[in-house]
């Protein structure tokens, strides 16, 4: 062993040697009949708070899928799923499962957004107003092609709303905002915003190109800056069989975004002006049009296959005509690692995104492996590569578990639960689709925890998070949001959760010295567990509800 890998495993041993330590709390009865006691409470948050510790440590320089701080922080997690007691689930009776990746980096070097308009070439500056796209499938790529404004690009023509009605995509670069209209359910909102059913959409109305374009709203919540200044941070696509990268999209030759000065400059050759046609979009008013003029977008990519690892403990189940069934727990383990300095900071440690979800969800599985009796079915604990580059390392073992898939019936998702103060309730995200409502219901009653409703159903996070990969196989899903009713009265839990979106979120500054509260994050650990215990000693797996949107679209799929 050389000096410097001493000095690295060195924090490794020291943290584990805490966090896996068996106090005799975590050996005390299970809590289906009492509350957990305030020793055991504190124990279990000080669990929490030496994972998050250790897995937010600069050493790990942001956990990124692929690099040697993710591998760090998987081989952390499979020493606390041995701790523990679980079982190993991975591949080949280790606790890894491979996942096999595409890397793509932008270059700035060959970067061209160019509208051709009124006999004008205007020339858009890279990173202040647009970015280019990556390319899975080439080095370099270009296209020249006339315009057209294809809204929020939705075709839902069952609901009788499709952008696409009035106008002709074939060989045009579309131009489309985020989101879906205001006048959808919350659960159509979401399905429709997903950026992978707008890809798919343009593709399939013919079109050789895609830009974008930022709005007033989102910008005032995320700026635009911000995230272009890590505009050298990777893509990442999945790799088939066949080696061939998943969901790349080949049809459309270039892709771009545009800030909102950006978008102003596109949009001042529209039918009407900017502003109306920003105002329209938070109206759900929007209208599809031609552009004109003609744009030419180039681009250089940088392309790297790696591999990266889901990290996969299991607790078997007692009963051996249940054992076979499993409940699938799920964190994402990664983060977006090193990026542009922000007052000399580059390292995204993602304290609460996600080192925080995982450590709730490794507290869970202790409190579960500490019962004296397992539930029926088999528990699995599964950390997850790539969720910041597209729910990838939770697509690939919904779609590849490691155990039979037919087996997997119902997936709990823990993921950036901002405890900035202590709470007294969580918001269930999802809950209302399956029938784990009332087991979310029941498990939440035992334990006094309050269910809020999402305060922010705008933010579609149902499908923003792992749990949407589980809920395309046809998995129920459930994801527990850290809650916004105060302890203290005169605290505002939602005011301190905005904030941290605005200041902290995806940022430099999601670090250990945050007031995470570490009682709230241990709550929502027994929340989970309890869950767990209901769902696994329940004589039914649980089901989508009749008529619900998701389990029309996919719970009928073949295992």
């Amino acid at each position: 062993m050389t000096p410097s890998a001493k000095l690295l495993l060195a924090p490794l041993a020291l943290c584990l040697s805490v966090a896996c330590s068996r106090t005799p709390e975590s050996g005390a009865p299970a809590p289906e009949a009492a509350t957990p006691s305030a020793a055991a409470d504190a124990s279990g948050a000080r669990r929490i708070e030496a994972d998050v510790r250790f897995l937010a440590d600069d050493l790990l320089e942001g956990r990124a899928a692929g690099t040697r701080g993710y591998d760090l922080a998987s081989l952390y997690v499979a020493n606390r799923y041995r701790a523990i007691g679980l079982a190993p689930a991975g591949d080949d009776g280790t606790y890894f499962q491979h996942v096999p990746l595409l890397e793509a980096r932008r270059q700035r070097e060959g970067a061209q957004f160019v509208l051709q308009r009124d006999g004008a070439n205007v020339e858009f500056v890279f990173q202040d107003e647009f970015l280019p796209g990556v390319n899975y499938s080439a080095a370099s790529h270009a296209v020249s092609a006339p315009l057209v404004f294809v809204g929020q690009a939705v075709h839902a023509p069952e609901l009788g709303y499709d952008d696409f009605k009035d106008v002709d995509v074939r060989g045009k670069v579309a131009v489309y905002f985020s989101g879906a209209p205001s006048a959808f359910t919350n659960t159509q909102r979401a399905f429709h915003a997903s950026g992978r059913e707008k890809m798919a959409q343009l593709v399939a109305q013919g079109a050789i190109g895609a830009i974008g374009i930022g709005n007033p709203v989102d910008d005032a919540k995320y700026p635009w800056a911000r995230g272009a200044s890590n505009w050298q941070m990777p893509g990442m696509r999945l790799v088939d069989a066949d080696g061939k990268p998943v969901d790349a999209w080949p049809e459309l030759k270039a892709t771009a975004t545009l800030s909102v000065a950006g978008a102003r400059r596109l949009l001042a050759g529209a039918p009407m002006a900017a502003d109306e046609i920003f105002e329209r979009r938070e109206s759900g008013k929007l209208e599809s049009f031609d552009l004109p003029g003609q744009v030419t977008l180039a681009g250089a990519t940088t392309l790297q296959r790696l591999d990266s690892r889901n990290v996969v403990g299991k607790l078997p189940g007692s009963d051996p005509a249940l054992a076979a069934e499993h409940i699938a727990y799920s964190a994402h383990l990664d983060h977006i690692g090193l990026g542009a300095e922000v007052a000399g900071d580059g390292i995204y440690n993602g304290a609460f995104d996600n080192a925080l979800g995982i450590a709730v969800m490794l507290q869970a599985a202790t409190e579960l492996k500490a019962d004296a009796t397992a539930p029926r079915r088999s528990l699995l604990f599964v950390a997850v590569t790539a969720e910041e580059r597209g729910l990838l390392g939770a697509t690939w073992f919904a779609q590849f578990p490691t155990v039979p898939k037919a087996s997997l019936v119902a997936n709990i998702n823990m993921d950036m639960p901002v405890f900035l103060t202590e709470v007294t309730d969580v918001v269930p995200i999802g809950i209302e689709h399956s029938t784990l409502e009332a087991d979310v219901q029941a498990a939440a009653a035992q334990l006094g925890v309050g269910l809020t409703p999402d305060p922010k159903p705008e933010e579609v996070v149902f499908v923003r998070s792992d749990q949407y990969a589980f809920v395309r196989e046809g998995i129920p899903a459930v994801y527990l949001d850290a809650g916004i009713k105060a302890r203290n009265p005169d605290i505002d839990a939602l005011a301190l959760y905005e904030d941290f979106l605005t200041g902290h979120y995806h940022q430099p500054s999601d670090e250990t010295d945050l007031p995470i509260n570490y009682a709230s994050a241990a709550m929502l650990s027994r929340l989970n567990a309890a869950i767990g215990r209901r769902v696994g000693d329940a004589d039914t797996r649980p089901a989508w509800k009749a008529g619900d949107f998701f389990g029309d679209k996919f719970g009928q799929r073949t295992p």
